[in-house]
């Protein structure tokens, strides 16, 4: 797999933990004039420290990256942990929808706010991904052509993924999934 998704260190770390399954997303200024999209259904997890801001999540997160950071990569290394599969998504565009999502996620509530404010459109993207372990932390060269604020990233190496574990049982997925799906039908 060569597709990556570019996401803060810390929410890689409560996906990969299976303490969430929610991306929440907004889109980067490289993404375009048609804004954020799912690109690919399956990709790997690009953890990253860019636009990194530790107030914007909650306390329990906080004291978590506290912990993590100490053991993240030196910024010319990429490691790779996770790979992920959306299982669904949604365009939330109201400020009442994102509320029904609150404790399934680690961001506080005036960041994603400011997120959904933010740009042309009153929107924020959220995804319901299913998160796999790779079998061994894979650690690339950090690549220029891998910064800046984009959300897709193509990869020069191809990561296998085959042996990849979940990291939630089907059921406990199933029942986040539920969870999220439940929380955007009203």
């Amino acid at each position: 797999m060569k597709t990556a998704f570019k996401e803060w260190a810390i929410v890689t770390d409560a996906l990969g933990h299976g303490e969430q399954i929610l991306i929440l997303r907004k889109g980067g200024i490289a993404e375009g004039p048609g804004g954020f999209h799912v690109e690919q259904p399956r990709f790997l997890l690009f953890s990253t420290l860019y636009h990194q801001q530790r107030e914007s999540v909650l306390p329990e997160a906080q004291a978590r990256y506290d912990e993590i950071a100490p053991h993240l990569p030196p910024p010319e290394i990429l490691r790779l942990e996770y790979s992920a599969e959306v299982a669904a998504w949604r365009k939330l565009d109201s400020l009442a929808a994102i509320e029904r999502l609150r404790g399934q996620h680690i961001w506080r509530e005036e960041v994603l706010v400011q997120r959904f404010d933010w740009g042309r459109q009153q929107s924020i993207f959220a995804l319901a991904v299913r998160v796999a372990r790779l079998p061994k932390p894979i650690e690339l060269p950090m690549l220029p052509s891998y910064g800046g604020c984009k959300s897709w990233i193509e990869l020069a190496t191809d990561v296998p993924t085959d042996a990849a574990q979940p990291v939630l049982t089907e059921a406990a997925f199933q029942a986040r999934l539920h969870q999220f799906e439940t929380a955007l039908a009203g």
